[in-house]
């Protein structure tokens, strides 16, 4: 894009890394936001999402002059909910630029209306005076100089001037209406931002008022253009902004195993425009996706075998193996250039040992593990952790767009199953914790919805806290994350401890009543079923 000359306040067309143009505005950074060194940039608040970054000054354009251009290219429906939003403001604007326009007019009226009846006020005078000017005629010359004086004395500051004296207002002081217009948020925003922390909020400043906004954005999408934070092995690339107008790779994808989060991503996926081709140790539930375009693989080394990339995810290391080097498995279908993600949740060593088999003929390896659930999946907005081969995770690109809402690269392999596990420590131990203090709600008599009520009006709030209550209330423990997994990955995650000698008392002891849960039956049901584990 060729540079233009912007300045703050303006709506411009930004352009983000490989993402397609998305309108904005150019607003204060926050303060403890530092400039990028380098080019001229400007910090830009996105239309439509919580999404904010610094971008070069040859990556805007204004939005006005490019508008009929960039609607012809862009298509999907959050890039039109955001054009929306822009109108929308623009609307807004206009009516309080002419309900400002109207206030203008009526204080110039007033201001006539006394400069009128302040002429009408100095004539009075001036006649009274003439008058008392005629009634001395017949005194003496002193008398009569005495009067002129008086009413010269009375006409020496105009009607105008005395008038505007009067006024409370002070000249160059704004209307007290004259405020800033915030961006308004589409509701998909709103949704998707429910539950997450707030814990960063926007400066007062002049151009732009105080405004709640997600850390994980402040933080991981500026890393996509200032290298120099140091966050050069981390990328995040938020697609909230941008999936509704994916652009699909023209290579071909195959995805192996329609669990829970494997069955969302590929329905995603075919939304999406790509072109996959799926495989179930279950055939089954292929049947759903060949309806909705899939084409069928007969056995994981066919699927590689035709596909330029092929995604995996499934339940464990042994299940990740078996995949690989089992009969009919990936590595018979690994030729050089052939490309292989696994999105399953495993330890290091599993990974790494993968990596190497595929490497050895060849093929190109990416451990991508993904941070949600079946609800999240469904939506496109998992949070997906990447590791190893970094060409390969850039042609990934759009997959992870169409599945999820952020993906990190982390480097080398092994990495993101280390930072998976630990995740979903932090996420199985906390779930332990809401079951323990709702059942010793109820053992002394306390109201386990009144603990909700109260839980989420403070700082632990999130929608993953009231939906696992909600399952406990409602005795709903229909599998969203399956008990199994999550105590499949503390287990994991306590043997990462051990592996470097780091103690792990807190999801160790968390593991032992996931490991009770199971002994009653509850390994199919959602984690949250943990709850039954306290009250048999």
């Amino acid at each position: 894009m060729a540079a233009v000359s912007l300045r703050l306040g303006d709506l411009v067309w930004g352009k983000l890394g490989r993402y397609p143009p998305w309108p904005g505005k150019i607003v204060n950074p926050p303060k403890d936001l530092k400039k990028p060194r380098g080019k001229k940039c400007f910090f830009v608040k996105f239309f439509g999402t919580e999404d904010h970054a610094w971008i070069k000054v040859e990556q805007l354009k204004p939005y006005h002059l490019h508008k009929e251009e960039m609607i012809k290219i862009n298509k999907g429906k959050r890039f039109q909910q955001a054009v929306d939003a822009v109108e929308e403001f623009l609307r807004k604007t206009k009516g309080k630029d002419q309900a400002s326009s109207h206030n203008s007019s009526e204080e110039k009226n007033r201001r006539n209306s006394s400069e009128e009846r302040g002429k009408q006020s100095a004539g009075e005078e001036k006649r009274k005076a003439s008058l008392s000017e005629g009634k001395l005629k017949k005194g003496t010359g002193e008398g009569k100089k005495r009067v002129s004086s008086v009413s010269s004395e009375r006409g020496s500051k105009s009607p105008l001037k005395r008038a505007q004296d009067q006024s409370p207002r002070k000249r160059g002081r704004p209307p007290k209406d004259e405020k800033d217009l915030t961006i308004p948020e589409s509701s998909t925003v709103k949704r998707v931002m429910t539950g997450t922390v707030a814990g960063f909020k926007w400066p007062p400043s002049v151009s732009e008022p105080v405004k709640d906004s997600d850390p994980h954005f402040h933080h991981f999408l500026l890393s996509q253009t200032e290298k120099e934070t140091g966050s050069t092995s981390i990328q995040a690339a938020d697609s909230t902004a941008v999936n509704g107008s994916i652009t699909p790779t023209d290579k071909k994808i195959g995805f192996l195993g329609l669990g829970l989060m494997g069955s969302g991503i590929v329905s995603n996926l075919l939304k999406m425009g790509h072109t996959v081709t799926v495989w179930n140790r279950t055939a089954e539930k292929c049947d759903l996706f060949i309806q909705e375009g899939a084409r069928l693989g007969r056995t994981p080394a066919e699927v590689v075998s035709t596909c330029d990339i092929t995604f995996a995810c499934v339940s464990d290391p042994k299940a990740a193996k078996d995949l690989v080097l089992g009969p009919s498995g990936v590595l018979q279908g690994i030729r050089p250039g052939k490309c292989y993600v696994d999105m399953s949740t495993v330890d290091a060593d599993t990974v790494t040992e993968l990596a190497q088999v595929i490497v050895s003929r060849g093929g190109r390896f990416l451990e991508a593990p993904v941070s949600g659930n079946q609800q999240l999946s469904n939506d496109g907005m998992l949070v997906i952790l990447a590791a190893g081969d970094r060409g390969l995770y850039e042609d990934c690109s759009s997959c992870f767009q169409a599945m999820g809402k952020t993906s990190f690269f982390l480097g080398e392999v092994g990495n993101a199953a280390k930072m998976m596990l630990i995740v979903n420590m932090v996420q199985g131990s906390f779930m332990a914790t809401i079951a323990e203090g709702l059942t010793l709600a109820q053992v002394t008599g306390q109201s386990q919805q009144t603990l909700l009520d109260i839980l989420n009006q403070g700082q632990l709030a999130s929608i993953f806290l009231d939906q696992k209550c909600q399952n406990i209330l409602q005795g709903n423990f229909k599998p969203d994350f399956y008990l199994k997994y999550i105590q499949k990955d503390l287990r994991l995650a306590i043997a990462l401890g051990d592996s470097v000698n780091h103690p792990t008392p807190m999801a160790a002891a968390a593991n032992e009543v996931y490991k009770r849960a199971k002994a009653l039956d509850q390994s199919d049901n959602d984690m949250s079923a943990v709850y039954r584990a306290y009250i048999h």
